[in-house]
């Protein structure tokens, strides 16, 4: 069982930035796949950004890529999402997501989700 708590949502302007912060509690082994994914208003929930606990593979959503860093820091069960250049279309509520493969085929936990806004 992995359990998520996310942190580090808020507002802030376009051209912003923000640091989400998601810690995990339960055992994360290193084949585990940790990521984030949003969800905006009337729409369905998209990838954003993954990353492999074991050699640290990365990928990205194309809306997001060169503005958007995930990092892990395994010892601490912890990983992160830079966000930079901020756009309004970026407001959602972003979860982090744990999936027990690292090709996304396990099983799926979540996070609680936190508020991003993106407005002047």
């Amino acid at each position: 069982q992995v359990q998520l708590v996310e942190s580090g949502g808020g507002l802030v302007q376009p051209g912003g930035s923000l640091r989400l912060s998601c810690v995990a509690s339960g055992s994360i082994l290193s084949f585990y796949r940790m990521g984030w994914y949003r969800q905006a208003p009337g729409k369905q929930r998209e990838l954003v950004a993954t990353i492999t606990t074991g050699g640290g593979s990365t990928n990205y959503a194309d809306s997001v890529k060169g503005r958007f860093t995930i990092s892990r820091d395994n010892a601490e069960k912890k990983v992160y999402l830079q966000m930079n250049s901020l756009k309004p279309e970026d407001t959602a509520v972003y979860f982090c997501n744990c999936n027990t493969y690292w090709d996304g085929s396990g099983v799926d936990y979540w996070g609680q989700g936190t508020q991003v806004t993106v407005s002047s």
